[in-house]
């Protein structure tokens, strides 16, 4: 067997001793307890060390801030802090804000509240800025105008973004930077009433709540990394919805009735990321070699436990503009012979050597998703077939360390591609220059000028057309080798009712979900 997974019963119950002291849960949490609060607790796999709303997704998953377009659960845009949008001109759009709208301090939201907001979120977030193009905004009443630096169609879907978030940047003023990103000053149907960094947000019911006095009176958001202490929580019924349980845990979990599994079809990839930034890996012949290397079906089917599919790029085949390419096949000895073709000699222990240095690369995992290790440690396996040495470092903030380091060959990684019903998002984020997730510094002159296309495009079969051909590029060129499409896999509490997880995986807490 390629990896190892620890499976100590007297190990679990420690940890489980050790959760439950750390986690205070009330009894408002636990299976049959009787309370007058109706209370959940949601355990998320990534920490939070600011509730940012423009900066981090946890004030959106948390039900503290709302924006102005939202997915449907068919992924169609609709309506949620804005009624209606129309295209004025091709840099031009007018938003009709809802009325009867209150931020958690009682402020009215109007067009002008919006327009601050958007002002405070473009200051903040460099990766918003670059997504919304704004140029001026004006408010009148209800009615907010957009214009942009050039031609915009997707603006709307990029407003899905959570952080697009829609804040009561007045209070910031009041309050002081580092209170509000503790507190954020949202519309949601949940206040926050205590943050700790890191590991849990506490929130109470908003009873001025557009949408109608939420359900629930409390919620805790609390945050770890470790997936089977994850599932460990749900076992033991200190935590009511669990996000990112482990695949290996999920049997154990179904056995119990009070319990439920939610593995839908998600719009996330699970990939392997190339720094470009390494000369040897700036040679595609070099990339081609590791992606022949990437056993697919072997994680769908032995890590992820059929809980996901084989990926053949960048974007699920289930979506319209999904690749219909085969799924790269393993092959050790072709890529030997690719290597060689590369200027790599094969040595007489069996590794591939160049100018006297065997090929060794240093490959960065986290555990915040379990299943990334693991694939790690199969991909360290499968390479040493062909003459490749990859060590594995593990890192607790991939996104950090791989941004202020150039020292890393490879990466594990995992995005959602669609997370708005439509690739602009990941084609713009992971592939052009300047790019918030180009982490490899990846620069294809050809799919940049299909992203430009892209971005100027309003029409929806246009749209699809020029994002099949950008993932065309991408499976030629290579930047990443795109291994599984995850399902999103969610253990739920039977006592939830009126809440299911959506596949965007931003709306989470909301004003329907109540417990029995």
């Amino acid at each position: 067997m390629f990896y190892r997974r620890i499976q100590s019963p007297i190990f679990a119950l420690l940890i489980a001793g050790v959760f439950a002291m750390a986690a205070g849960c009330s009894a408002g949490t636990k299976q049959g307890a009787e309370s007058e609060t109706k209370k959940v607790t949601l355990i998320l796999p990534f920490k939070s060390a600011s509730l940012d709303p423009n900066n981090d997704y946890t004030p959106l998953r948390s039900g503290v801030t709302e924006t102005l377009v939202k997915l449907d659960d068919q992924l169609n845009l609709q309506g949620w802090l804005a009624t209606k949008w129309e295209a004025k001109d091709e840099k031009t759009w007018s938003f009709t804000i809802r009325d009867g709208v209150h931020f958690h301090d009682g402020a009215k939201l109007d067009a002008a509240a919006v327009k601050s907001s958007f002002q405070r979120g473009l200051a903040v977030s460099k990766t918003l800025a670059g997504a919304l193009k704004i140029s001026s905004m004006e408010a009148d009443g209800q009615t907010l105008t957009i214009r942009t630096t050039e031609p915009h169609p997707s603006l709307p879907s990029e407003l899905v973004s959570p952080y697009a978030s829609v804040v009561n940047a007045e209070a910031e003023k009041k309050m002081g930077k580092e209170e509000f990103n503790r507190a954020p000053v949202g519309t949601g149907p949940f206040q926050v009433t205590s943050f700790t960094p890191n590991a849990e947000v506490r929130l109470v019911r908003f009873d001025g709540y557009w949408g109608g006095i939420p359900k629930l009176n409390e919620a805790a958001v609390k945050f770890n990394e470790d997936g089977n202490v994850r599932a460990i929580a749900l076992q033991s019924k200190e935590a009511d919805i669990v996000y990112g349980i482990p695949a290996e845990s999920i049997e154990a979990i179904k056995r119990d009735e009070a319990l439920k599994i939610q593995s839908i079809s998600g719009l996330r990839v699970h990939y392997i990321l190339y720094n470009q930034q390494k000369p040897l890996l700036q040679d595609i012949k070099v990339r081609t070699a590791l992606n022949r290397l990437l056993n697919r079906e072997s994680i769908a089917r032995d890590i992820l436990l059929g809980n996901g599919s084989p990926a053949n790029g960048p974007f699920n085949d289930k979506l319209p503009f999904g690749s219909q390419e085969p799924v790269p096949i393993p092959d050790a000895p072709k890529a030997k012979a690719l290597l060689k073709e590369a200027g790599y000699v094969e040595g007489a222990d069996g590794k591939m050597m160049k100018d006297g240095k065997p090929l060794e690369l240093e490959l960065i995992t986290y555990k915040a998703r379990p299943e990334l290790p693991l694939i790690a440690q199969l991909m360290q396996s499968d390479a040493a077939k062909a003459g490749v040495t990859i060590t594995i470092k593990l890192v607790d903030n991939a996104d950090v360390y791989l941004q202020e380091n150039k020292d890393w060959d490879l990466a594990t990684y995992s995005n959602l591609t669609a997370p708005r019903g439509d690739g602009g998002y990941f084609l713009n984020s992971a592939f052009v220059p300047e790019g918030s997730l180009n982490h490899g510094h990846i620069h294809i002159a050809s799919l940049n000028e299909i992203v430009k296309q892209l971005n100027k495009t309003n029409d929806s079969s246009q749209r699809v057309q020029l994002t099949k051909e950008a993932a065309a590029v991408i499976n030629r060129e290579i930047p990443h080798s795109y291994a599984v499409f995850p399902n999103l896999v969610v253990g739920v509490n039977s006592r939830i009712t009126g809440w299911v997880p959506g596949r965007e995986e931003f709306y989470i807490l909301n004003h329907t979900m109540d417990v029995q």
